[in-house]
């Protein structure tokens, strides 16, 4: 297999109901579903729901398919050889730490309800089931003109090897914020939320027929960006 992606044969997935689970049990679906809601809920602006997160992670975990985007969206890269095996490895385990992290989340809901599991509960009874699950509380909403939003973008994007909990809180943050094509960001309203106009397609970023050259800015200086730089020059 030629190591330049540039050479991979483009593949073309079957055509599936966007809320058809291609890994996920119905109940399995259900209940990521409702997990990633409480992640990023939904208030005034639209949440993992309706960004249909779940999807984005049910398709990541159903193989070796949706992988690599092709770089004009016209499908996804197919992997084949040593690439296809480790991706296969990758994906086994990483569906092995789903399954276990759901049914320790149905466990933790059972013990608090009387038997219920996490889909049943009401949000707060949610969000408390969760907490045991991370062994941290609920963090306040963070808001992108406070310092404490650094801190909460400091995970890596890379997931192997991570309990079911952060792997959930990373998929989820790339579900919402990463191209449709993968099948998250549905109507791109994770764009939306944070502003980001993004291509209409990925062909769009290769032709050239979307650019944010208009958003960049014409007339500023060093200080203006870098607050350490400000703080040196008022002292000098």
């Amino acid at each position: 297999m030629s190591s330049s992606k540039a050479d991979w044969r483009v593949v073309v997935p079957e055509t599936v109901d966007d809320n058809q689970p291609l890994f996920f049990s119905p109940h399995e679906w259900s209940t990521i579903e409702a997990a990633t809601a409480r992640i990023m809920p939904t208030d005034h602006d639209p949440g993992a729901r309706e960004a249909g997160v779940v999807r984005f992670i049910d398709r990541y975990l159903s193989g070796i398919t949706y992988i690599y985007a092709a770089a004009d969206g016209s499908g996804f890269l197919e992997l084949a050889g040593k690439e296809a095996e480790a991706w296969r490895a990758r994906i086994f385990d990483m569906r092995h730490t789903y399954r276990c992290g759901i049914r320790d989340l149905d466990a933790s809901a059972a013990g608090r309800s009387g038997g219920l599991d996490f889909v049943s509960l009401s949000e707060p009874e949610q969000d408390a089931a969760l907490e045991e699950l991370s062994g941290a509380n609920k963090p306040d909403p963070l808001s992108f003109e406070t310092d404490t939003i650094a801190g909460a973008f400091q995970m890596g994007a890379f997931d192997e090897g991570l309990p079911f909990f952060q792997a959930l809180l990373l998929h989820t943050r790339q579900g919402f914020y990463g191209d449709p094509v993968y099948g998250g960001n549905r109507d791109r309203v994770g764009w939306k939320v944070i502003g980001f106009p993004g291509p209409d397609s990925l062909a769009d970023t290769i032709s050239g027929a979307y650019s944010l050259r208009d958003s960049y800015l014409a007339d500023y200086s060093w200080p203006e960006l870098i607050p350490h730089l400000r703080t040196k020059e008022a002292r000098s």
